[in-house]
């Protein structure tokens, strides 16, 4: 027995060294396992804050777009028409042109800059196309090259409760010098209650579709007939103040009343002393004495989703106020305008799509008499319409078609007017976008003009964009 017992001792005692460095390796590990379950836990907390917080900057910024809106149930962003109406965020990596320049301060603001330019080439059978067919200010002007549109855009949030925008154009002239013009600088308000919105500043009238937007949205190279005819080169823009409210309808009503000065070039048909304004007539110059010398533009406008594939857009527009042809004399303008879209369920990059835009205008211009010219008193009276379709076959690819009529009254100053004419106007174009931030579009255009007979013009625009536009409205 003792021999079995001190053989036994010895086998443990031989086993000792053995089995004491594996015990060391197994705490080793284990430490190691300790210290790498530490470390990824860590990694995992810091991980989950940066998430946290980055997720916190998405809701507020969420919420901010919100209020800066205060436009449930708008029509959603996939219906727009414009490509190139919004831009994506940065991502991260190095600036391009894609990206915003977004400078920013303490508390939230941010203000994006963008530049954009539109350039045209082209050639008419009139020798002096400004003269009577391209009256628009952003129009081509001119056989060759025309500038007439660079555009340095300003937009944001000023703090919790407004929101600016700002818009500075510079044009070339025939004789390439250059003109400048503060086109829009407003401040909108982001926090109103039950829906209300407000806005002052310098701005386009929210009158009919076309009127508010800039250039580089429309869908052809030129403004449309009827605008020219009542708002003059420059569009209605004035400044003033813009009170909307957005209605707790089923579908998107919102109505809008401006009230503006109405006077200058971009108040063409109202207190403007420029001789193109008074038809022939000598401007008293009458000023602001009270109210009832101010411009006010009434809008309503509504949107219904036909079917899941069709959405309509109708809308009615005013604009009262005082031209300067007389002590009394009065301007009344009054416009309808639809627009509709079809896009299937199935579009890739918004596109095929078809849609649809009209408008139509009717002026009563209560002009003063005048003595001197000599002139009498009287009404003068202009309707036109535009309507244009607008067709995406494949993506960045457009075909539009608009067409166009002017007409009005014979008034006793109607010798070569141009902004009294009767005129007809067929323009086909094709605009290819190779980006979100350029786009080439060829146009042309028939036209027929009580004071011209026919003319034909093609027209070549290309455009580019640095930075990111703010959207526009649907």
């Amino acid at each position: 027995m003792m021999k079995w017992f001190g053989l036994l001792s010895t086998f443990c005692l031989s086993a000792t060294p053995f089995a004491a460095p594996e015990t060391n390796q197994v705490e080793w590990l284990k430490k190691q396992l300790q210290e790498l379950q530490s470390s990824f836990q860590k990694v995992q907390d810091q991980q989950r804050q940066q998430i946290e917080s980055l997720q916190k900057q998405i809701e507020a910024l969420l919420q901010r777009e919100a209020s800066l809106t205060n436009r449930p149930g708008y029509p959603p962003p996939a219906a727009a028409t414009n490509i190139g109406a919004s831009a994506s965020a940065g991502d991260g990596k190095s600036w391009s042109p894609a990206q915003p320049i977004a400078l920013t301060r303490a508390g939230g603001a941010y203000m994006n800059v963008s530049f954009d330019a539109l350039m045209d080439l082209g050639w008419s059978t009139a020798p002096d196309p400004s003269a009577q067919l391209q009256l628009g200010d952003h129009d081509p002007i001119q056989r060759g090259f025309s500038l007439r549109n660079a555009e340095i855009a300003l937009d944001g949030a000023v703090d919790p409760y407004f929101k600016g925008f700002a818009n500075i154009v510079f044009k070339l002239d025939k004789d390439n010098e250059t003109e400048l013009e503060l086109e829009e600088v407003l401040v909108q308000s982001t926090s109103l209650p039950a829906n209300l919105q407000l806005k002052a500043g310098q701005f386009f009238a929210s009158f009919g579709r076309q009127n508010s937007q800039h250039p580089h949205a429309w869908a052809f190279v030129d403004q449309p007939l009827i605008l020219n005819r009542l708002f003059g080169p420059d569009g209605l823009r004035n400044v003033g103040a813009q009170l909307s409210w957005l209605m707790p309808t089923a579908f998107y009503t919102e109505v809008f009343l401006g009230v503006l000065n109405g006077q200058g070039g971009t108040a063409f048909s109202f207190r403007n002393t420029d001789a193109e304004g008074t038809h022939g007539r000598t401007a008293i110059d009458r000023g602001l004495r009270g109210a009832g010398d101010l411009l006010f533009v009434p809008r309503i406008a509504s949107s219904f989703e036909l079917t899941d594939t069709q959405t309509l857009v109708v809308g009615a527009s005013g604009a009262f106020g005082p031209n300067d042809t007389g002590p009394r004399a009065r301007t009344e303008i009054y416009g309808v305008d639809a627009y509709w879209k079809w896009k299937p369920a199935t579009a890739h990059a918004g596109f095929p799509f078809v849609s649809w835009q009209a408008e139509v205008l009717y002026r009563r211009f209560g002009a003063g008499p005048d003595a001197a010219a000599p002139l009498p008193a009287e009404n003068l009276r202009d309707w036109g319409f535009y309507s244009q379709v607008l067709w995406g076959i494949k993506p960045r690819w457009v075909v539009g078609l608009r067409g166009e009529l002017v007409d009005g009254n014979s008034g006793a100053f109607d010798s070569l007017d141009p902004f009294r004419g009767d005129r007809t106007r067929v323009s086909p174009n094709l605009t290819w976008y190779p980006s979100e931030y350029s786009k080439l579009r060829l146009q042309y255009n028939y036209d027929h003009g009580e004071f011209f007979s026919d003319a034909h013009s093609v027209w070549l625009q290309f455009e580019f964009l640095l930075g990111a536009h703010a959207a526009h409205s649907f």
